[in-house]
């Protein structure tokens, strides 16, 4: 875990509590707090603690976004990463993997974050150095640290304890046992009114660049609420009856299994509100321009450029919150192919299986299985690559029907054999890299340094990377937490749910497709679609809707949450794992689809269980349903 920025004159202050790990009460230590709010210096040293609480975003064996579902795969055996337990159905309750609630396992402890929030809260008044707006400004940072650590925990256990204040030192026994699961509709509402708090007083954008990156401001609190407002409305937490029995043990209920169609009415009026204060701030999805002077690219590779930019670049006009306490170093490495130097392997572990490449749409914008012009039973068949696809394609290879005529978005976000790769030293459309794959390359050889299904997330890699015989030059960027196409998106997909189809919430989907180049989905439905009208029911855009965010949103961690929260996680992580079998060598048979892993995925699996000895220890929290 990366390091924490706590005050050593703190470290009393912060002592575990045994019998209660997620209450951590602060003892009767006066002068140990009133010194660290003493001065506005101190004040903010504190601040950067509760920032420093944050999940690291980037690291890949921290959070459960990259390895822990279908999204990518990676070789047996691999050691120091518990989370691709859950991916392999290994959850359990004595020692659970990315144990948020307790801070084990690789995970942040969030509830110990939040303390560290509510002393901030309940001290920052000590400080007599500093202006009113300013004391108010950093509260209402904390405030969203501490509804974003809430909805962080609640995302993966659903109802849990809201944690308003610390219990006081001289609590008793029993009134720490009073800790209980509150109900989720009580937990969105907690989060959503520390974010309307935090909003009313964050400057729009923050004051002072150069010093001040990665803090919050109004913006990012108001998209994050539109995330609350979209997650609380989705099957996972409205209506949801497989949680008709999970209830506490004075029976309260912890899930309304009532569906509730309000609840689409204020995300998309959350959602609107966001897009309308991000827009006014300048945000909007990047399109990349060649500097005056510098190389000539074709319009296909500066269309690849705008979407791996608009992920990979600081400082760019789409990226909402960046996280700058999680830098984006490792992940490049995992997507990009392995390389032997004199210093030894950089190994492309991260393996896209082969149903992730199905996913995206073809050349004429729709689904592979719907497009009548699209050979989709013949997609494992093999066909030679001519000159005209030279900027997508090594010419004179042979390569599945899977890998032609597909949407931009595809070349831009996946490296295979005989794909091209844009960047890493090769930056024009002539001396473009080409990725060789097969026996021999760089898929196998190495016993960790290896994409086990043929596949690299080629777009979690920044072009500007450098690669040489003895070195391997990373250009870091903070994580994207929040991006305008996900905004977008979340609108698009609230307007449906609330109102049905609608020219409005087209809009937003059509933005990020004609990014991509591809022609509006209304178009592209009636003309090249089995299914033409498809787009005009509210169950027809719902599935074009959440397959453009699977798409768009690829390997940024989106995916993991959406399949949950949408109740699809059922039926998608049942499905095989599979990649091409890389240790042969023709074309023949590499390109034979391979079974790497049987998934299997219950209805317990949704939320995480509680570790075993936190419910021994209260036994007034009761246990997900199933664990």
């Amino acid at each position: 875990m990366r390091n924490k920025i706590i005050l050593a004159f703190l470290s009393s202050a912060l002592l575990l509590l045994q019998s209660c790990s997620y209450l951590d009460i602060m003892p009767d230590n006066v002068a140990t707090i009133d010194y660290a709010f003493r001065t506005r210096n101190t004040a903010e040293s504190y601040l950067f603690t509760c920032y420093s609480w944050l999940p690291n975003h980037a690291a890949t064996s921290q959070v459960p976004d990259f390895i822990s579902g279908d999204e990518i795969w990676t070789y047996p055996n691999v050691s120091g990463r518990a989370n691709w337990q859950i991916a392999r159905g290994n959850q359990n309750v004595v020692t659970p993997y990315l144990n948020f609630w307790s801070g084990k396992t690789e995970a942040a402890d969030l509830y110990r974050g939040i303390r560290e929030c509510n002393i901030f809260l309940e001290n920052i008044s000590k400080v007599s150095d500093m202006t009113n707006m300013e004391r108010e400004r950093w509260s209402a940072e904390v405030k969203f640290l501490k509804a974003y650590f809430h909805f962080y925990l609640m995302r993966m256990y659903g109802p849990i304890p809201l944690m308003k204040e610390n219990i006081p030192v001289s609590a008793s026994v029993d009134e720490v046992k009073n800790v209980v699961r509150q109900p989720v509709d009580a937990c969105v509402a907690y989060i959503v009114s520390l974010l309307d708090e935090a909003a009313d007083v964050l400057p729009d954008e923050v004051l002072f660049p150069a010093t001040e990156k990665g803090r919050i401001n109004k913006v990012i609190a108001k998209a994050f609420k539109a995330k609350v407002l979209v997650t609380a409305a989705s099957p996972m937490f409205n209506g949801n009856t497989d949680y008709t029995n999970f209830v506490r043990k004075d029976g309260v209920q912890l899930f309304n299994a009532t569906y509730v169609p309000q609840k689409w009415v204020d995300a998309a009026e959350a959602c609107k509100e966001a897009l309308e204060l991000a827009e006014q701030m300048g945000y909007k999805l990047y399109k990349y321009v060649p500097a005056v002077g510098s190389f000539t690219l074709s319009d296909t590779t500066q269309t690849e450029l705008s979407y791996r930019i608009g992920f990979t670049e600081r400082n760019n006009t789409e990226t909402i919150w960046a996280d700058h306490n999680s830098m984006v170093n490792t992940l490049q490495r995992y997507g990009q192919p392995r390389m032997h130097m004199g210093t030894g392997y950089y190994s492309g572990v991260h393996a896209p299986p082969i149903k992730i490449a199905e996913q995206y749409y073809t050349k004429n914008g729709v689904p592979i299985q719907e497009d009548i012009t699209y050979p989709y039973e013949d997609r494992f068949t093999l066909r030679e690559v001519t000159q005209q696809e030279k900027l997508y394609l090594k010419p004179g290879e042979r390569l599945p029907v899977l890998h032609f005529d597909r949407e931009p978005r595809f070349y831009a976000s996946l490296a295979f054999d005989g794909g091209r790769w844009f960047g890493t030293g090769w930056l024009n459309d002539v001396d473009n890299k080409y990725v060789e794959a097969r026996a021999g390359g760089v898929a196998a050889g190495h016993p960790t340094s290896f994409s086990v299904t043929g596949y690299w997330a080629k777009k979690m890699v920044n072009y500007l990377n450098t690669a040489s015989d003895n070195n391997y030059v990373v250009q870091q960027f903070p994580y994207p937490v929040i991006r305008i196409p996900d905004l977008y998106l979340l609108y698009a997909e609230a307007l449906n749910e609330s109102h049905g189809p609608s020219e409005e919430a087209m809009k937003y989907v059509d933005l990020v497709r004609e990014r991509s180049g591809l022609k509006g989905l209304a178009l592209s439905w009636s003309t090249y679609s089995s299914m033409p009208d498809k787009f005009r029911s509210k169950e027809g855009l719902r599935e074009i809707i959440h397959q453009e965010r699977l798409i768009e949103l690829a390997f940024e961690g989106h995916r993991f949450w959406d399949l949950r929260r949408w109740k699809k996680a059922i039926q998608v992580l049942n499905r095989p794992i599979q990649g091409w079998n890389i240790d042969q060598e023709s074309p023949e048979d590499y390109y034979r689809p391979v079974n790497l892993f049987n998934q299997e995925f219950n209805v317990r699996d949704y939320l995480w269980p509680i570790e075993e000895a936190e419910i021994l220890r209260n036994q007034n929290l009761v246990q997900a349903p199933g664990w």
